[in-house]
């Protein structure tokens, strides 16, 4: 009995014993390993700061659509010395497929990587979908093997399909619309080594210290063994901040409506150019500049280089005709036309007429029946020497002066980039004469439109005074600037005075007569109030005048709701020879782009004819 008992309390001991030992083992065992992680944790487990690229701003219509917006660039790298020489068949067939990169290509890539092992940039322009699939990729690919361990400070690492930012791409989802206007872009690279883009023309190269104030998102922690940063308490996080949104005052639908028009136009009449431009004679929002000379912004090629310019402010012309109403208005605000006084035609006999001054004989086209005419009939039926002897009631200073008050020898403020003044005589040149009281050649010439040049904006500008009781209004193409969720205004215009209320309506119910009765019958509506003035030139080059001309039509639109717009079109070089010789005039050519673009207003409601307006009531 008592030998049985020795035995089990020996037994118990080695048990025990035994167990201490396991026990110590364990534990041993488990601090290394402990340490062993904790070694390696603080040697792979670093700080790490990874920044979000932002990105340039877009550009967005009045109807909300994106003209110009920026996506971002990824590139897809790899370290070759990771990848399994066997799969590598595998590897080029699955990143081709999910990275539209053709096959070939990445394989041409791989066998010049061969000479140099290590870090390769298979490509510097994938999209953001084809990133994230990327992504993806790159998990499936080390599942299947496809990137191989190797050792690094002590430790085994894999590194398989790296998928970073590597900058920006401009895009313009509508191609050629609203081209030249929206511009076009230059690329560079910034200092992190991201490409960026600059505006070279149009508004992307007016606003682009707006569109490029961009502050990137930064993520500061602490990142694993596969590089990815653990986000937690301690970590930092700034969002970006992409740059600035321009909205327009142009919707994309009445611009494309009258881009259309345009293209038609151009091609009947064989023209160089057709540019048209709606302004708000209110506000001075533009809600359409067009040209039929248009390219796209992403593929520019060599025939598109003479259309890169935006016209419409950087051209320079004799403007013609379209002159008479602000030269005569000017003698009208001085008070120097009486009531009812009739003006010599100098036709005598009859016919077309003819001003003698100095060494010049200046003509009129038009055939009057009557010797006197009356100043209606010098603003309905354009005439030459009715204008020339109202200019000369003005001395050169005011004369000078009021057409710069006019705008002319100055910009207009519109903002867009590269804006022309335009030329005029020198007020010595206007000056002389004066004295004497005798005639002088450069009012005579510019109150009708040559020996000066303006663009055809400023002509827009200066006609909104005519339907705006004497006030000049600033032209505008953006409304607004978004930027970090906030509205800005980019200006503050201040109306221009510069005639009298009651010179500007009466010039207004002669130009709306000329619409009724002269030169721009063809412009018509019924129930639509219409007025505005013909113009043709000559154009004008190496001193002389050659056998191409310049039509144009400008005036404005009202309807009894209150819209109204001041409207130009100019036609450059339109078939001046042959069965079309006629479309040189401007009432055969500008006049019924000036009728289309106004029906095209009408269409989409932005105007509303008086018959429409009394079939609403009811």
């Amino acid at each position: 009995m008592s030998s049985k008992k020795f035995l089990t309390i020996d037994n118990t001991k080695k048990i025990i014993i035994l167990f201490a030992f396991i026990l110590l083992f364990i534990s041993v065992l488990l601090f290394s390993v402990f340490r062993t992680i904790s070694e390696k944790k603080h040697n792979i487990n670093l700080n790490s700061t990874k920044k979000e690229l932002a990105v340039r701003g877009d550009i967005i219509s009045e109807d909300n659509f994106k003209i110009s917006s920026s996506k971002k660039l990824y590139r897809a790298e790899i370290d070759t010395r990771y990848l399994d020489p066997a799969k590598i068949d595998l590897f080029v067939s699955l990143f081709s497929i999910y990275s539209g990169v053709d096959s070939k290509t990445i394989l041409t890539k791989l066998k010049e990587a061969e000479k140099s092992p290590g870090n390769l940039v298979l490509s510097y322009s994938i999209d953001s979908r084809s990133a994230k699939n990327l992504k993806e990729l790159d998990f499936k690919l080390r599942q299947l093997g496809v990137f191989t361990a190797r050792m690094q400070n002590g430790a085994r690492l894999i590194r398989g399909l790296s998928i970073s930012e590597s900058g920006e791409k401009r895009v313009f989802p509508y191609e050629k619309i609203l081209t030249p206007v929206v511009g076009y872009i230059s690329k560079f690279e910034a200092e992190n080594g991201k490409t960026k883009v600059n505006g070279v023309k149009g508004l992307e190269r007016f606003y682009n210290t707006y569109l490029n104030d961009v502050k990137d998102g930064v993520l500061r922690g602490q990142r694993d063994v596969i590089s990815y940063i653990n986000f937690d308490k301690n970590s930092e996080m700034t969002q970006r901040v992409d740059g600035a949104t321009l909205r327009l005052n142009i919707p994309l639908k009445l611009q494309k409506n009258n881009e259309t028009t345009l293209d038609m136009h151009k091609k009947k009449l064989s023209a160089d150019e057709i540019i048209v431009a709606i302004m708000d004679n209110h506000t001075g929002k533009i809600i359409t500049m067009a040209s039929s000379n248009r390219f796209n912004p992403e593929r520019i090629k060599q025939e598109d280089i003479p259309n890169l310019n935006v016209n419409a402010i950087e051209y320079q012309f004799e403007p013609g005709s379209v002159v008479k109403p602000i030269s005569i208005a000017l003698a009208m605000d001085k008070g120097r036309i009486k009531k009812n006084e009739q003006f010599p035609a100098y036709n005598a006999g009859g016919g077309k007429g003819q001003y003698t001054l100095g060494r010049f004989k200046i003509k009129d086209d038009h055939v009057f029946k009557k010797s006197y005419l009356s100043l209606d009939d010098i603003v309905i039926f354009s005439s030459n020497i009715g204008t020339l002897q109202i200019a000369q009631r003005l001395t050169g200073p005011e004369f000078y002066e009021g057409m710069k008050r006019f705008g002319f020898t100055r910009k207009t403020g519109i903002d867009l980039p590269y804006e022309k003044k335009g030329l005029m005589p020198k007020v010595w040149q206007f000056a002389a004469n004066d004295k004497a009281k005798k005639d002088n050649v450069f009012k005579a010439t510019v109150s009708y439109g040559q020996g000066m040049t303006s663009t055809f904006i400023q002509l827009i500008k200066a006609y909104s005074a005519f339907n705006n009781d004497g006030v000049m209004v600033t032209p505008r193409i953006v409304d607004h600037i978004t930027y970090d969720g906030q509205k800005y205004k980019p200006f503050d215009d201040q109306p221009e005075k510069v005639i009298s209320k009651e010179v500007a309506n009466e010039m207004k119910r002669m130009l709306v007569r000329t619409v009724d009765e002269g030169t721009g019958r063809s412009a018509r509506i019924d129930g639509l109030e219409i007025g505005g003035k013909t113009g043709t030139a000559q154009i004008a080059q190496g001193g002389k005048y050659l056998k191409k001309y310049i039509s144009s039509f400008i005036g404005f639109v009202n309807d009894e709701k209150g819209n109204s717009y001041t409207i130009g079109v100019t036609v450059f070089n339109p078939n001046s020879t042959g069965t079309y010789w006629y479309y040189y005039y401007a009432s055969q050519s500008a006049v019924p782009v000036f009728k289309e673009v106004i029906q095209n207003l009408v269409k989409l409601n932005y105007l509303f004819p008086k018959e429409d307006i009394i079939t609403q009531k009811n």
